[in-house]
Parts: structure tokens; C-alpha cells; sequence
């Protein structure tokens, strides 16, 4: 969904002696519509495109134990609406070469479209349609639940695909980022046609939900449009729901070991806890990370993969969420070199926190890092993401704004301050997919182990 487009951010000179560049969020139009919907317009003219985000309160996190149902009511809201089938929707996208997905994360379901902008009002009458008046047709339904069975099949045949899942299940414990986004077996096969209707009666609620559109319009003209197509919508009041976040503290280390007997490699992951989405250091962490395994040449990577050649990879990562977060370290190895690889990765996340980072290294990511950082926004798609994550999540522009000065700002001392409160150094948490049989004795010493069998439903 990305394109080029010459120019999206306004480039700010500084006039300090460093003169470095900074990048802005383009300007945008926020309004509430009399329902509730909180509406961005951002106008950008580089290309004659209109990309359009949705988000509702409507994440797995609203599950409850049917784990998978936020994820197929969101696919289920493309298989028919009052005005059109699912063949004629799909037809429409097709015939106007536009994207339009629907989809469901933990925190948020919603929408995202990319269309030309001569085929504006076809394209957004269908996201009206899809949006307010879904008709889930049950014999799509259960074709799809078909193929949802067979791809959580194929899934635990790529231990890289379902090793995030059977980590946040060993972690989160009791809180609902535990449950799997796409569901297992069981709560699949058992989920009924009238639960899906429910849950969208339920959480795709005005009173909870944003719509960003960006690209080549006139803001004036596109606030009427929206207003028009979404002011009449009347849902059900939004649900109050307290969450209190999860305690991811641990007292000891432990070691889910998952068997897979045909495996001649094992996945790893080795981690603990994270940061939420709001958490106000996470501009040095995310520096910081870039050392250790946000990039090619990382630390982790350097040491697992070009000095031993354990590894095609291995990377570090902050998986963050509305009410908590995660740290992780991850790779696979073949199964003989189970142990080393391992104590390899452990080895690195110690020099980190026993030697700290020297200013070269820190200078070099920095670098990288605001480098990295405005093209993760160059597309109309990326930019109204953006602005509807800002509404789900709780944050402003200024994250935007003050990106590269927290960058510029991060000092040697104030790293070693970071790495010693969000990089777990004890009690980590290890998850295994791997021949059990050939690894279990070795990875004893990691902790207290728990097995399960891939091949049983769920994580």
C-alpha cells in the first residue's frame, strides 16, 4: 500500500550551530461528528490518491474466551452488505484497481482503503456500506471458518509464525493479549454466525471510533462527504470497560519447551517485559534496541550471525500494546546448536548491560534511526494509520514533532539509565519450538521447564 509521494513532511531548519533537520506532521482537520466518530482530514496532493483508516474499540482484547472472534467478524464484514454481495464488493475494488482490508489487532479493529481519487465516491460509499451495514452471510462465514481451520494448521508448521503466539499465552498469563488474535481450533469451529453479529453490535460503536482520510482533496468538500455517509449512523453506546495492566514481573526464570518431532531446528525466543504504547522513553529505547537487534548490523546479528554463523538472523524487539508491552529476543538455530546459540544471544543482552554503549555506536544509531524514521511516514496509507492509532492510543502529534530532538537528545549516561529499567536482565522467559526429546536436558538450565505438543490446539 506504500507509494512514493515527493513530499509529506514540512522541513524545519533549525538555526542552532548543528542546523539539523527536523521533521513535522503535515497539517490536518480534526472534528467530531454529532454521533461520536472522531474524523482527520489531511490534505496531500503529490498524487491524485485517497487512503482512509478506520478504528473501532473492537480487538481481540474483547474475545473473552472465543478467541478468534473480533478476528473473523472484521474479515466477515467484506462478505456482503445491504446494498452489495461479496462478489460485487469485490469486484468494485477490483474494477477501480483500489485495496480495501478490514482486519483486527489486539487493541483496535478497523478499516484501511486506498483508492484514486476520480473514484472517490464509489469507494466510499462501499466503506460506508461495509462499515454501518454488514449483513454476515453465513455461508461465507463458514467457508471462511474453513479456511481460518487450515491456515492455523499450516501455521504450526513454521515455528517463526506461531512462536509470538505461545510467548504472549507463557506471559500474559491471565490478562486477554494471552488469547491468539486468529483463534485456535476450538473456539474457530464452535464460534456462531449470531456471536459475530453480536460482537459487531457490540464494539463497532460511534462512540469509539476514528476515521482518518489523506490524500488529494478539498477538506472542506471531503468533511461534508463524511459527514453525509457517517453523521446518520446510531450504534449502540460504547462499552466502559476497566482494564487494569497486566503484571508481567517475574520471580523466577521458566522455559516453555514446545515439541515438534520432525523439527531439525530449534526457534527460540528468550524476553520479559516491555513498555506499554504511551511510555515516554520509548524513543531512546527504540535507539537503544537498534544496537542490540533493530538492524542488520546489531549487536545480536553480528555476534549469531556473521562472527559464528549460528543464524540466517536475530533481532530484538519492543512488541508494545495499549495496556502493556513485551521485550524479546529472537532466532532459530539448528538443534545441535541449541545451547551455544542461546547462550550467545544471553551473552550480548549481558555486554549490553555490563559494558553499556560507547558514543560511536550510540552516535551511529542515532543516525540510523532518524534516517529510518520520516519514510516509515511517506505514504498517504502510513499517514492515516497514523492519525487513527493517535486516537487509539492516546497520543498527539508532539510524538511526531519532538521524534529527532529525543533522538539528539539521548546521552551515553542517560542510555546506560534506559538499559537498566526496560531491558530485562533477570528472570527471562524463554519459549522453545523444537525436537524435545534432543533439547531437553541441555536447556534445563534456562529454568523451570513446561512442555506442551505443537500439535495440540491452541498456544
Amino acid at each position: 500500500m506504500k507509494r512514493c509521494i515527493l513530499l509529506l513532511f514540512t522541513l524545519i531548519i533549525h538555526t542552532s550551530s548543528h542546523a539539523q533537520p527536523s521533521f513535522q506532521l503535515p497539517p490536518y482537520e480534526e472534528f467530531k461528528l454529532k454521533n461520536g466518530i472522531t474524523v482527520y482530514l489531511m490534505e496531500q496532493h503529490e498524487v491524485p490518491l485517497i487512503n482512509v483508516s478506520a478504528v473501532f474499540d473492537a480487538g481481540s482484547i474483547n474475545d473473552g474466551s472465543r478467541y478468534g472472534l473480533a478476528s473473523l467478524t472484521a474479515d466477515a464484514m467484506l462478505f456482503g452488505t445491504q446494498k452489495y454481495s461479496k462478489e460485487q464488493i469485490e469486484e468494485r475494488i477490483d474494477f477501480a484497481g483500489a485495496s480495501l482490508a478490514t482486519y483486527a489487532g489486539k487493541d483496535v479493529g478497523g478499516l484501511s482503503a486506498s483508492f484514486a481519487a476520480k473514484d472517490q465516491d464509489q469507494l466510499l460509499d462501499l466503506i460506508q456500506q461495509v462499515l454501518v451495514y454488514p449483513v454476515f452471510n453465513s455461508k461465507e462465514i463458514a467457508k471462511h471458518k474453513q479456511r481460518t481451520l487450515l491456515q492455523l494448521s499450516q501455521q504450526k508448521e513454521s515455528p517463526q509464525s506461531v512462536i509470538g503466539a505461545y510467548f504472549n499465552s507463557f506471559v500474559y498469563r491471565n490478562f486477554p493479549y494471552a488469547n491468539p488474535t486468529f483463534g485456535t481450533k476450538s473456539t474457530i469451529e464452535s464460534i456462531s454466525d449470531e456471536e459475530i453479529t453480536a460482537f459487531y453490535k457490540t464494539n463497532y460503536t460511534t462512540g469509539k471510533a476514528a476515521i482518518a482520510v489523506v490524500g488529494d482533496f478539498k477538506t472542506a468538500v471531503m468533511k461534508k462527504k463524511i459527514t453525509a455517509l457517517f453523521e446518520g449512523w446510531k450504534t449502540a453506546g460504547p462499552r466502559m470497560v476497566k482494564r487494569v495492566a497486566p503484571d508481567l514481573s517475574f520471580d523466577k526464570s521458566r522455559v516453555l519447551l514446545v515439541n515438534k518431532d520432525d523439527a531439525k531446528e530449534t526457534t527460540f525466543l528468550i524476553g520479559g517485559k516491555g513498555v506499554d504504547y504511551l511510555n515516554p522513553d520509548y524513543v531512546p529505547i527504540l535507539v537503544i534496541n537498534t544496537i542490540l537487534g533493530g538492524r542488520f548490523t546489531s549487536w545480536l546479528n553480528d555476534a549469531l550471525r556473521v562472527n559464528s554463523g549460528l543464524t540466517y538472523g536475530a533481532f530484538s524487539q519492543f512488541a508494545r500494546n495499549k495496556y502493556a508491552g513485551t521485550f524479546n529476543i529472537t532466532t532459530f538455530t539448528k538443534k545441535e546448536t541449541t545451547v551455544p546459540a542461546i547462550d550467545m544471544a544471553l551473552a550480548v543482552l549481558d555486554s549490553l548491560h555490563k559494558t553499556g554503549i560507547d558514543e560511536t555506536t550510540l552516535l551511529s544509531a542515532k543516525a540510523y534511526v532518524k534516517g529510518d524514521f520520516p519514510p516509515n511516514y511517506e505514504s498517504g496509507g502510513a499517514l492515516a494509520h497514523l492519525l487513527t492509532d493517535m486516537y487509539a492510543y492516546n497520543f498527539d502529534k508532539s510524538f511526531i514533532n519532538t521524534f529527532q530532538k529525543k533522538v539528539d537528545e539521548l546521552t551515553a549516561s542517560r542510555a546506560s539509565e534506559i538499559i537498566r529499567n526496560y531491558f530485562p536482565s533477570e528472570h527471562l522467559q524463554f519459549v522453545m519450538i523444537g525436537k524435545a526429546s534432543e533439547i531437553r536436558e541441555q536447556v534445563k538450565k534456562y529454568g523451570e521447564i513446561s512442555e506442551k505438543q505443537i500439535k495440540a490446539d491452541g498456544f
